[in-house]
């Protein structure tokens, strides 16, 4: 199959589970109705609060536990693939948790999971300040995973900024990238677009990116637009405010004929076996 429609959700997630349950449960049958055959949902798409609460709900995988199961149920109703963004997952050999994207299949199977790779620790100069690494453990496997248009590349979030790891992904035949997120309001205004466009640009495959959206409490507010971009950049779907849904057609065969038009992966060169020069500077004069 060359096309597939699929579907992208956007929420604002807080700490009460059960209501952040019931709106990603309606809106992904939302999205199947529309026609999706696969559905992505955004990071943290469970739970946004305090790390303490978060600790009461996390669950092992693949066992998972009741917010799993709910998961599960979604997918067997909707009868899709459905791309839970970043599950809270419990990590038995220490108090942190894994921040996963998890692939369940059409009989809510779990087909692969993805434990975010790069933790976003930072101070912004609008007051906000995030420590992921803090209550996160950081994931060491680069995972693909194949839907009915064919491989898809996990990731999850501030991942984005770092671009060996689609590379990676598009090495091990990836024609699309998820890109789960729920990005501040400043560095979503600031780079949210051009970072997801870069990404489909020099990976020519396309980026799928369910986010968050507006005020989480406790001041944390994510930027929303949740995004899918065609392998030759150009935005396709997206949802700029509120929570809601999107669909648009991944086409296999698109990304052929865009790595055939532009053959920018088979040029690439390993840094490896070139040479680096570094000029020194000038001497200051007496």
């Amino acid at each position: 199959m060359s096309s597939t429609t699929v579907g992208i959700v956007q929420l604002c997630a807080t700490a009460d589970v059960d209501a952040n349950m019931e709106t990603s449960a309606r809106l992904c049958l939302a999205a199947a109705d529309a026609g999706a055959e696969t559905i992505f949902l955004p990071e943290a798409f469970t739970f946004i609060g305090t790390s303490e609460e978060k600790r009461r709900i996390l669950e092992p995988l693949p066992a998972g536990g009741p917010l799993l199961e709910h998961c599960r149920n979604i997918a067997r109703k909707t009868q899709t693939h459905l791309v839970l963004g970043g599950f809270h997952e419990a990590d038995p050999a220490s108090d942190r948790a894994y921040n996963t994207c998890v692939h369940l299949d059409t009989d809510g199977e779990i087909v692969a999971s993805y434990r975010k790779i790069h933790l976003f620790d930072v101070s912004l100069e609008d007051g906000t300040q995030l420590r992921e690494s803090q209550n996160t453990a950081p994931g060491d496997e680069v995972v693909c995973s194949d839907l009915p248009f064919g491989r898809v590349g996990l990731t999850v979030c501030y991942d984005v900024r770092f671009p060996y790891l689609y590379q990676a992904l598009v090495d091990q035949n990836a024609i699309a990238l998820s890109v789960p997120s729920a990005f501040t309001a400043t560095t979503g205004a600031a780079h949210w677009h051009v970072l997801l466009r870069a990404r489909a640009i020099e990976c020519q495959s396309y980026v799928i990116a369910a986010a968050q959206h507006g005020e989480h409490g406790n001041g944390r507010r994510s930027y929303g637009h949740s995004l899918i971009v065609d392998p030759w950049g150009e935005i396709i779907a997206e949802i700029s405010e509120g929570e809601g849904v999107a669909i648009a057609d991944i086409d296999a065969d698109r990304v052929a004929a865009v790595r055939r038009q532009l053959p920018s992966l088979q040029h690439r060169r390993s840094l490896e076996s070139t040479r680096v020069r570094t000029r020194k500077p000038e001497q200051e004069s007496p």
